[in-house]
């Protein structure tokens, strides 16, 4: 791997004070490179440019982290290549992690690398999320996230219908982030805005924003 991935994935880490083993380093490393190669015969991202890879995929997808809190599964809707599904799992290796989503090449690219990777927990599933989890085959999960649908009208009332009990919903945010707004879709949903975090990208400057919501009257997502 081009020794800018490197760089830009622990720049990254360092710079957004992010929780990461160093033994997940060469996991996160190992995924980008199949992520790369297999893109170069089926399309999985538009992303190639290691550094880029690196911040805009890997560095964007642990941002989660710390929304994650104790939850032992998590249902990524909309997973494409696995993210932010497979790198959470690189860095949380005892998270159960499915990935979903409508296209069957991608979820065969999340389960080869799963294999390659030793990711035990890492199930992929071909499916069209629409708040139909029985019908779907799809669990209900103690997180619930989608970095594809950012718009949250779109997402909260969707991703409840796959909460367990006291889970958590998370919305990756490229913009949007007014918690006046997001409160209200949440109250919608039957749901509570537990937390609103910003970012910046240390390297392409770009601004993240993560979201989470819960169960009027459910606990919070940390602890």
């Amino acid at each position: 791997m081009d020794p800018s991935f490197r760089e830009a994935l622990c720049r990254g880490i360092e710079v957004l004070h992010l929780e990461v083993p160093q033994g997940s380093l060469v996991l996160l490393e190992r995924f980008a490179d199949r992520l790369l190669a297999w893109n170069r015969k089926v399309n999985l991202t538009a992303i190639t440019t290691p550094w880029e890879v690196a911040e805009k995929h890997l560095v964007d997808s642990l941002l989660v982290l710390p929304s994650l809190g104790g939850a032992g599964t998590l249902l990524d809707v909309g997973s494409g290549a696995g993210l932010p599904g497979v790198p959470l799992a690189c860095v949380r290796p005892e998270l159960e992690v499915v990935c979903c989503d409508s296209s069957a090449r991608k979820v065969s690219f999340v389960k080869a690398v799963a294999v390659e990777l030793g990711l035990e927990g890492v199930r992929g599933v071909v499916a069209r999320a629409a708040g139909a989890p029985d019908l779907e085959g799809l669990p209900r999960a103690e997180a619930v996230i989608s970095r594809a649908l950012s718009e949250p009208e779109a997402w909260v009332p969707l991703g409840a219908s796959y909460l367990a009990p006291g889970g958590v919903l998370i919305g990756m945010l490229g913009r949007g982030d007014d918690p006046a707004r997001l409160s209200g879709v949440g109250e919608a949903a039957g749901l509570e805005l537990a937390s609103l975090s910003r970012y910046e990208l240390p390297l392409s400057r770009s601004r993240r924003a993560i979201a989470t919501w819960v169960r009027r009257g459910g606990p919070p997502p940390h602890g």
